[in-house]
């Protein structure tokens, strides 16, 4: 219970529940006893939605920041962790999930609001990548742009500075974001040389804040076209395989 707990206190950033589900309406019948526990023990949780599972007598209950926590009918019993389908193959049903909550938000955010690196030819897929330009493997993955390009991939930066709001990493990607060419500072922030400073109306706390929301805990993290989540660098030719590219 102990580590159900400690994990639970990273989740309670809201002073009260957000009672909300898929279609923004009441809770579904029949969780009530299992909401109103939670709400009793955990006042602070920030719930986002609550689902009924295909097991009869529980659901999921989706918090703040990506997680989900699974929880009897009857209130008593509840634990965190990811839910597996097992049929023809395993499927993550938890990851389906947040799969189509990242997809669903990065969708909503405007093209002009990113950074942007497109193939000369064919664009045949993009991803998103939530992106520190202090960050050694964010680096490290920028210094294949050419070759992700080269395959067809655009790549569409998000701001990420891991060291928060205010830091000087966040002042460094504000400047980068607020260029007359953002494509040239962000790589030259990203081959470790210095920008002008610059400030104007920008993206980048929103980008942080919506990374936060979507589980986003480390750079870079690569989400593709249909949502998943694929942490941390990968190389060129892995990420074209794994978004089913040759």
């Amino acid at each position: 219970m102990l580590g159900i707990l400690g994990w639970l206190s990273v989740a309670l950033v809201s002073p009260s529940f957000a009672e909300s589900t898929e279609d923004g309406g009441a809770f579904p019948e029949g969780s009530d006893k299992l909401v109103a526990h939670l709400q009793s023990l955990l006042p602070q949780l920030s719930i986002e939605t609550v689902y009924a599972l295909p097991i009869k007598g529980m659901y999921g209950v989706e918090v703040r920041g990506g997680q989900t926590l699974y929880g009897t009918a009857d209130g008593e019993y509840l634990f965190s962790g990811d839910l597996y389908r097992l049929s023809d193959e395993v499927v993550n049903l938890a990851e389906s999930r947040r799969a189509i909550k990242r997809k669903a938000a990065l969708d909503a955010v405007p093209l002009k609001d990113m950074v942007v690196f497109s193939p000369v030819g064919e664009t045949r897929a993009h991803v998103n990548v939530f992106t520190d330009v202090d960050c050694g493997y964010c680096r490290k993955l920028h210094q294949e742009m050419a070759q992700l390009n080269a395959m067809g991939i655009e790549v569409r930066y998000l701001a990420y500075p891991r060291a928060g709001l205010g830091t000087p990493t966040y002042d460094k990607i504000v400047s980068a974001w607020c260029s007359d060419d953002p494509q040239g500072a962000i790589t030259a922030l990203k081959s470790g040389q210095n920008v002008p400073p610059k400030q104007c109306d920008n993206p980048v706390a929103s980008q942080y804040q919506l990374g936060q929301s979507v589980g986003i805990t480390g750079t870079p993290a690569i989400i593709t076209a249909q949502g998943q989540l694929l942490p941390g660098y990968m190389p060129a030719a892995d990420l074209a395989a794994a978004i089913g590219l040759e």
